[in-house]
């Protein structure tokens, strides 16, 4: 099952780096399902057959995922022309030097015969008054606007090595970014309730929240506690990022996997410990699973405050498949259990190949299943037991290095020693207090 899950990413990784889409989609799913019934499972020509299936399989899911999403595009004729259109902010505004910046999802088109994608990115470019500062609008997710709007196709710099912006807009499923024009716009409703927005919603007031408690002229680290609570990064500072690039501990500043681990962890004790103080509910359901749903639950819930990154996604969907197990009695492997993962975050979002936190969020964990499995559970004694955290970080610096290489051509000799001291306070201490 492991080698095919990983033929299967295989296919959607050659897919994305196509510069076109495969013409042979469509055949490559007829093989498989040509290949696949016939195949015993037994002997290698069958097993090589099936993995190849399950190449073709990934090819076929990644082409037809970007086929219907490059469907949903913006027409021509309506670039650079003004439409009026109705529709939600989708996700967290953010500033930038002349107005605001947010995803919008578009209900309702009012420009007659006008061809606008169902996903747009706007700007709200916003006047400056006498003393020189922004005035700025108050938008929030979940609220109903009516704009009009300029729109043009997405665009980004072909540059070698640099930023592609284009595929960046894809994977979000922009399809279209503009500027909302000056007639004047209209509020249409304070909020739409539907799940994906009201945590949106509660993502935006977490943050302003912090924004009024901790200003950044008095408290310079808030946006540190921003983006460990909720993901955001954007409040971190330059100077902040470059102390973090220069110590290898960037990945801390997101939420990662050990931080929805923690979080999980936690709720599913604290049930756990309370569940067996309820003798009547002790006789329901055993005080083990009810943690272990209890531990699913706040998972699930810590990774949409989080918007649902890709390194939150993998732990989430690890978690859920060994609870899964735990509950059914059944023992699985924890390689089996993260090619399940990989699975899943691969049919949910094929896109997900194309970020550098994919690499770094399998690979690491990859290595610290393969090398701290066997070195810290057969360490004794506190100082074997120190010596293994050690050599668990090396390896786990070692698996992260050619993608660190590969995608910003840098690397810190010091983040061993330094993640080794910023992981216990970051996840053990900051964090649960940011969240309380």
């Amino acid at each position: 099952m492991r080698l095919n899950i990983l033929a299967f990413a295989a296919g959607i990784l050659g897919v994305q780096m196509q510069p076109e889409l495969p013409g042979w989609a469509l055949w490559a799913i007829a093989g498989v399902f040509l290949v696949l019934p016939r195949a015993r499972w037994s002997g290698w020509p069958v097993r090589g057959l099936a993995l190849l299936g399950c190449l073709a399989l990934g090819v076929a899911w990644g082409g037809w995922r970007a086929e219907s999403r490059l469907a949903d595009q913006l027409g021509a004729e309506w670039e650079g022309r003004d439409v009026e259109v109705v529709g939600v902010v989708a996700g967290l505004p953010q500033d930038f030097s002349n107005g605001i910046r947010f995803e919008f999802d578009v209900n309702s088109r009012l420009t007659v015969g006008s061809v606008i994608p169902e996903r747009i990115m706007l700007s709200w470019y916003q006047s400056r008054r006498d003393e020189g500062q922004l005035e700025r609008r108050m938008v929030r997710p979940g609220e109903r606007w009516r704009f009009t709007v300029r729109l043009k196709r997405p665009h980004g710099n072909a540059n070698p090595g640099g930023f592609d912006y284009e595929a960046w807009l894809l994977e979000r499923n922009i399809r279209a970014s503009g500027y909302i024009r000056p007639n004047p716009p209209q509020r249409l409703d304070d909020m739409v309730w539907r799940a994906d927005y009201a945590f949106e919603r509660m993502r935006h007031a977490i943050r302003d929240s912090f924004a009024r408690l901790l200003p950044e002229a008095d408290y310079p680290w808030g946006g540190v506690l921003v983006a460990l609570v909720i993901g955001d990064q954007k409040a971190i500072q330059g100077d902040q990022w470059t102390t973090f690039n220069r110590t290898g501990t960037t990945h801390l500043m997101s939420i990662s996997g050990l931080h929805v681990t923690m979080v999980a962890a936690l709720f599913g004790w604290l049930v756990n410990v309370g569940w067996r103080r309820v003798p009547v509910l002790a006789l329901r359901l055993p005080a083990q699973k009810a943690g272990l749903l209890a531990a699913g639950l706040a998972a699930f819930a810590y990774a949409l405050l989080a918007g649902f990154a890709v390194p939150a996604q993998r732990t989430l969907y690890m978690l859920l498949v060994a609870a899964a197990a735990m509950l059914s009695g059944r023992i699985v492997a924890p390689s089996r259990i993260l090619c399940l993962a990989l699975l899943v975050v691969l049919v949910l979002d094929p896109w997900a190949v194309l970020a550098a936190g994919f690499w770094l969020s399998f690979g690491a964990v990859g290595a610290l299943l393969y090398i701290g499995s066997a070195t810290v559970g057969e360490a004794t004694g506190w100082r074997a037991k120190f010596r293994a955290w050690g050599v668990v970080q090396w390896a786990a610096t070692l698996a992260s290095l050619p993608v660190l290489l590969l995608v910003f051509q840098q690397f810190s000799l010091v983040s061993p020693l330094a993640n080794a001291l910023a992981i216990p306070v970051i996840s053990f201490i900051v964090t649960p207090l940011a969240l309380s």
